[in-house]
């Protein structure tokens, strides 16, 4: 029997469990604060919660008059501009922590039932590798105890922690990265968010939907920067017309508590000031201390461990899946990376993983979805591609809705119609890319897609109407 064993237990590392196991492997898998990893217990799973809400106080805040519906209560009267609904941001938090620990729970219960072992503690891989070719990890378990652990194979799943500015420390009060933010029972007054990524832009938008004045620090020219232009552009505007400061082209140099607020200087001597401070700038792969670079295994420069497209390492029997490689940070990639890496070693058939057909989404309100190739891959002329983008405002569906942000854009090859990217900006953008993605990855072409029925009136309608366009520019090209 194939002996695998797993360090960390994040989508990669429990995805790996499950495949391994049910393929007849022995598995154990090591993680130190619970199957789920970042992703279930502080990211993924706890921030979309926490959106959940804000995504329910935009769509009242924002159509509620539109649609004819009446605050009829202690509120202001609806002649005077004001807010009518609140939020109980001790209550949100502490739901989001219970379904946080539920997931968990599921997922230990999954992997379990599936036949691996599930140890708690810190893995370690031994830089010495056996005659026979298995590798030794060393577990120091919660408890105090070590363990050696004998493997044909080990996984190296542990995912990455939020990076620190110096002089900006978080304290878990007032200054507070992405993890900590759970903790808080009231709603910061005057919320400033460093970092205009992905996670900067997510949080920014739910605590200004939540009530929160918020400013957003971006050392860029614009918020989301590795996104869609024309998408980061929409997203932008909607910021600010909700009243969100967007400070563009600002750097952070310093944060700190002054009295009971926060002071964020920023490297051009500006000072701006809040109730509360979040750093959303960047992570750091969970590389350290496990022994890596002893057994052989190849770090970049940024401290991620180099793989190639069916996940191993360069040290032999070394595997590594998730945010620890810096392929590609998403849930899904690392649990496709650690599939991949089982299949591979367990002698199972293999696709080497193709970046091209990942779907990813910025759950900002209006979300943000894209797959496949990019405005940039064909501004830069890395792809030749027709493009098409077709407003939403223009959808009869987002009209009932009282949607007027937003739009799908299709990329498809000139000579044959085939679709190769897409992007969608619309309330579940993360739920209308997957047509999309669909075609993408089976290389269907822009007839396909336009001739397929869609349900009137709907957002998916607008898909198909872009591909009619593509459909008809590509007809007129021929003549």
């Amino acid at each position: 029997m194939t002996r695998i064993v797993i360090i960390g237990g994040g989508p990669g590392g429990y995805e790996a469990a499950l495949v391994a196991a049910q393929l007849g492997a022995e598995v154990t898998v090591v993680d130190c604060d619970g199957l789920g990893g970042a992703s279930v217990l502080t990211d993924c799973v706890p921030s979309k919660t926490l959106i959940a809400t804000a995504e329910v106080m935009t769509t009242f805040d924002s159509s509620y008059e539109e649609l004819g519906i009446i605050v009829a209560d202690d509120t202001p009267p609806l002649e005077q501009s004001a807010r009518v609904v609140g939020v109980d941001l001790g209550k949100v938090n502490r739901r989001v922590k219970r379904l946080a620990l539920a997931q968990s729970h599921d997922i230990t219960a999954s992997v379990t039932r599936a036949g691996a072992r599930v140890l708690r503690g810190r893995g370690r891989i031994e830089p010495a590798q056996a005659p026979d070719g298995s590798r030794t990890v060393t577990v120091q378990a919660v408890d105090g105890t070590e363990e050696t652990l004998a493997a044909d194979a080990v996984l190296i799943a542990t995912g990455a922690h939020p990076r620190e500015i110096p002089d900006a420390l978080p304290d878990g009060e007032l200054i507070l990265n992405w993890t900590q933010v759970y903790d808080l029972d009231e709603l910061p007054a005057e919320l400033i968010v460093v970092g205009s990524g992905v996670t900067g832009a997510e949080f920014a938008g739910a605590y200004q939907a939540l009530g929160s004045k918020v400013t957003l620090v971006s050392s860029r020219d614009r918020v989301l920067p590795g996104e869609d232009p024309d998408a980061a552009a929409v997203l932008e505007d909607v910021f600010r017309r909700r009243g969100m400061n967007v400070m563009a082209r600002s750097r952070a140099a310093s944060a700190k508590r002054v009295g009971d607020r926060v002071e964020v200087t920023l490297a051009d001597g500006r000072v701006i000031f809040g109730t509360h401070c979040l750093m959303a700038v960047g992570s750091i792969p969970n590389t350290a201390r496990l022994g890596l670079e002893e057994a052989g295994v190849k770090l970049e420069e940024s401290g991620h461990i180099w793989t190639d497209k069916v996940s191993r390492t360069s040290a032999p029997g070394v595997y590594a899946a998730g945010d620890c490689t810096g392929v590609l940070a998403l849930a899904s990639v690392a649990a496709m990376q650690g599939r991949i890496a089982m299949y591979h070693v367990l002698g199972d058939a293999v696709t080497p993983l193709n970046l091209k057909a990942v779907s990813a989404n910025v759950f900002t309100d209006p979300e943000i979805a894209t797959v496949g190739y990019t405005q940039a891959d064909v501004d830069s002329g890395k792809i030749d591609a027709r493009v098409v983008k077709l407003p939403l405002l223009r959808n009869a569906r987002a009209k009932m809705q009282g949607i007027r942000d937003g739009f799908v854009k299709l990329f498809c090859r000139p000579g044959t119609g085939i679709v190769v990217g897409g992007v969608v900006v619309a309330p579940r953008a993360s739920e209308l890319i997957h047509p999309i993605a669909v075609a993408v990855d089976n290389n269907l072409t822009v007839a396909q897609i336009a001739n397929t029925f869609t349900v009137y009136p709907s957002l998916s309608g607008s898909i198909a109407e872009v591909a009619r366009q593509l459909q008809t520019r590509k007809t007129q090209n021929e003549l």
